[in-house]
């Protein structure tokens, strides 16, 4: 069994949905962690990640999360408490992330250690882009993701030449570049 991974879920067709999907990139162009952190992307995959939630011991999810509180405010919730929250803001992903805690209970898996770190989206549209109030706070919700690693003892190395969040948006807009 893995140790850890982050898990980026979220549709970046949706403007701020996509935050989770650019932290995991930004994270993954930006940093190497020792020990070795799993960086992925799950995109809207939701329940086809049941393998996936199998594999490691502990798994640190990123999602843009509906909460009623103001747009950017960053959440760290235990899965043990999702249920109470509105992480269901109508995307398939999240259903499907939350069923996979439930199959694997049905199955008598253990579960894995995990949680998820969320910000409340400004505007969910069509487009491949994030909303101002998002890019303003995208800095601290990588903050609050890098200090959850080093509370489990896991060191962070910045790599030399930083790849900003315009960067990495422009990379899912032209892939081919």
């Amino acid at each position: 069994m893995k140790n850890m991974a982050i898990l980026g879920v979220g549709n970046i067709l949706e403007k701020d949905d996509g935050i989770a999907i650019y932290a995991t990139k930004y994270v993954e162009q930006n940093y190497t962690f020792s020990p070795n952190v799993d960086i992925i992307n799950g995109g809207v995959e939701g329940i086809n990640l049941l393998n996936l939630f199998m594999e490691y011991k502990e798994i640190l999810i990123l999602d843009a999360i509906e909460i009623n509180d103001s747009p950017g405010s960053i959440y760290h919730i235990p899965s043990e408490k999702l249920t109470g929250y509105g992480l269901n803001s109508g995307g398939a992903h999240e259903i499907g992330v939350l069923q996979c805690f439930d199959i694997l209970e049905l199955m008598g898996k253990e579960l894995p250690v995990s949680s998820v770190l969320g910000i409340v989206p400004a505007q969910i549209d069509v487009s491949i882009s994030l909303s101002q109030t998002l890019k303003n706070m995208f800095p601290q919700y990588i903050k609050a993701l890098l200090e959850i690693l080093e509370k489990k003892n896991i060191s962070l190395y910045k790599n030399t030449k930083e790849i900003s969040v315009e960067e990495i948006i422009e990379m899912f807009k032209n892939p081919k570049r």
